[in-house]
């Protein structure tokens, strides 16, 4: 290339992340807080029925659930861009994870430590699937219920699979949890 020959500026390479874990534990406030666009989110009100089937204890004030998915995007640097997918919660709608994490590089699966067997399904969904995936406790209240330690043996995840802290309200919190997940990914295709 000479001095008069522009530069060619290519657009960032698209990433695909999901963002999983049980009811109400944070995913659509992470795909929110990070997102450079407003996010895409597919809530609908808790109604009655669905009152009666989600479990609501840890989440009195929740008034919306997600039924379909979220979607957000974060240019990472000018060659790079995530693109978020945030799965629904609740296991009637697990039908639509398969189209959802079609082509991820990798998952964060949030956990809320008061109840963490509400994210059994989200780490098996990985697991099974060869997908790397980070664990991420959301601090509900500013703390978290169980050490990474607990919280690793409780999960049954191997020392590969990261395991955080982070605040899903947080927008840099949040870049740091998926910046696990990014690396993760690389270090697996070995880039």
């Amino acid at each position: 290339m000479t001095a008069t020959e522009p530069a060619t500026v290519r657009p960032p390479l698209p990433v695909k992340m999901v963002i999983s874990g049980g009811f109400g534990v944070g995913k659509t406030t992470a795909v929110g807080a990070i997102s450079e666009i407003e996010p895409l989110t597919t809530e609908a009100a808790i109604t009655e029925v669905a009152a009666g089937v989600d479990d609501l204890t840890h989440t009195p004030l929740k008034t919306t659930t997600t039924v379909a998915m979220d979607f957000g995007c974060l240019t990472i640097d000018p060659t790079l861009k995530l693109y978020l997918f945030g799965t629904p919660g609740q296991e009637r709608f697990g039908f639509m994870w398969d189209d959802i994490v079609e082509g991820a590089v990798g998952g964060l699966v949030i956990v809320d430590t008061r109840r963490l067997d509400d994210c059994y399904a989200a780490v098996d969904y990985f697991e099974h699937r060869g997908i790397p995936f980070a664990v991420a406790a959301n601090a509900f209240d500013g703390k978290v219920e169980h050490t990474m330690e607990e919280i690793r043996w409780a999960l049954d995840v191997t020392e590969g699979v990261p395991v955080v802290v982070f605040d899903a309200r947080e927008r840099g919190s949040v870049r740091d949890a998926l910046l696990v997940v990014l690396e993760l990914a690389l270090a697996r295709t070995g880039a």
